[in-house]
C-alpha cells in the first residue's frame, strides 16, 4: 500500500479502527480483542509519524508542490484521522494515554482551524480537502464528550463559514478541494463523490441537519441506478474533469467512479438509505470479482483501504450513537 499510495495506507488504518470500535461496541465479548488491535495500529501509526514525518503518509508532491501556508505546518489528514482513531478507542474503553493524546492532537486542530479565513487547514502546502477538515471535526465533537471540553460555539462558526464560502452554488454541495483562503483549486469548484459521501457521514455529529442535507444532495446529483444496480458518479452531470488516483477509473458513458462509488457505501448505510446501499452492493458483486471460500467473502478488485471502508460500511453506527448519547447525558 506504501508503494501505490501511501494515504490508502493510513486511510485503511483508520477505518478499521473505526470498524473494530464499532463491533466492540455491540458485542462487549470483543472488546478487548477489539482494543488489542486498536492499540497496535495507534502505536504503529504515531510511531511512523515520530520517526518519519507525517509527510510518509502523503503523496509525494507534498515535498515539491510549494511552501505550507499555516505556520507552524500541519497536516490536516494525518492530524484528523489520527485524533479520530484516539477518539475511537477510548469511547470503546479508556485510555488515559490516549485521552491525553486525543486533547493534545485536538487543541493542535483548532489552534490551525482558527488561523484560516475558511476554518480549514491544508493537507498538501495550500490544499484545503474537505474530507480531511470534515474528520477532524468529527474528532473534535468526540473529544469534547470524551474530555468535557465544549467546541460547540467553534463547530457552530465552521458550518456558518462553511454555507457561506464552501458550498458549490449550483448544487449547494461542500467542494471538495481549495486553498487556505478558500479559492476553489484548478479542479476543485465542485463536489466530488469520493468527499462528500464520506464527509456527510462525519458532520453527523456536529451538524445533523446540514449532513442530511448535503446526502440528500449527494445522492440527487451523484448518485444513478437501473435494474437493482446502483454506482456514483465522482462529479456533478456535466462537469468534465480528469480521473485521479481518488476517483479511481471512470467508466465511459456511465460516468460511474469506484473511489465515490466505495464511499457511498458509507453515505448510504450512515443516513439509513438501504435500497441504495443494497444495489451499490449488488454492483459489488457483479463487478468486483467476488469469491467466498470458509465462509469469508474476498473481492478480488478490491484493495486494503476498498477492503477497510466496505467493512465500515457494514458494521457502522454504534459509534457515533455513542457519542450522541453521552454528548447528552453529559
Amino acid at each position: 500500500m506504501q508503494e501505490r499510495n501511501p494515504e490508502w495506507d493510513f486511510m485503511s488504518r483508520t477505518f478499521f479502527v473505526l470498524s473494530l470500535a464499532n463491533m466492540a461496541l455491540v458485542d462487549p465479548g470483543f472488546r478487548d480483542k477489539a482494543c488489542e488491535i486498536i492499540d497496535a495500529i495507534v502505536e504503529n501509526t504515531l510511531t511512523i509519524e515520530k520517526e518519519k514525518g507525517a509527510e510518509y503518509f502523503l503523496l509525494s508532491y507534498a515535498r515539491t508542490s510549494g511552501k505550507w501556508r499555516l505556520n507552524p505546518p500541519q497536516c490536516q489528514f494525518v492530524d484528523g484521522e489520527i485524533a479520530l482513531m484516539l477518539a475511537a478507542r477510548c469511547f470503546v474503553k479508556q485510555r488515559v494515554q490516549f485521552k491525553q493524546l486525543l486533547y493534545d492532537r485536538v487543541n493542535r486542530i483548532v489552534s490551525g482551524i482558527r488561523k484560516s479565513p475558511v476554518l480549514c487547514v491544508e493537507s498538501y502546502p495550500n490544499e484545503c480537502w474537505m474530507f480531511d477538515n470534515s474528520l477532524s471535526l468529527a474528532a473534535i465533537r468526540m473529544a469534547d464528550v470524551l474530555n468535557g471540553t465544549d467546541h460547540g460555539d467553534f463547530l457552530a462558526e465552521w458550518i456558518r463559514t462553511a454555507k457561506t464560502k464552501l458550498l458549490h452554488r449550483p448544487t449547494g454541495l461542500l467542494i471538495a478541494t481549495f486553498t487556505v483562503n478558500g479559492t476553489p483549486a484548478p479542479a476543485g469548484n465542485c463536489p466530488e463523490g469520493s468527499t462528500i459521501w464520506g464527509a456527510s457521514h462525519m458532520l453527523q455529529i456536529v451538524d445533523r441537519e446540514f449532513a442530511e442535507d448535503q446526502y440528500r444532495r449527494a445522492k440527487a446529483e451523484l448518485s444513478s441506478s437501473f435494474f437493482g444496480f446502483a454506482y456514483s458518479r465522482e462529479w456533478t452531470s456535466g462537469e468534465r474533469i480528469s480521473p485521479d488516483i481518488d476517483s479511481g477509473p471512470i467508466v465511459p458513458f456511465f460516468e460511474a467512479s469506484a473511489g465515490a462509488s466505495g464511499l457511498a457505501f458509507i453515505g448510504s448505510r450512515a443516513f439509513g438509505d438501504y435500497e441504495f446501499f443494497s444495489k451499490l452492493l449488488t454492483s459489488l458483486n457483479f463487478v468486483g470479482f467476488p469469491e467466498e471460500n470458509d465462509g469469508q467473502l474476498e473481492y478480488h478488485a478490491s484493495n486494503p483501504v476498498g477492503d477497510a471502508v466496505l467493512l465500515y460500511s457494514l458494521v457502522l453506527g454504534s459509534l457515533w450513537k455513542e457519542v450522541e448519547r453521552r454528548g447528552r447525558d453529559g
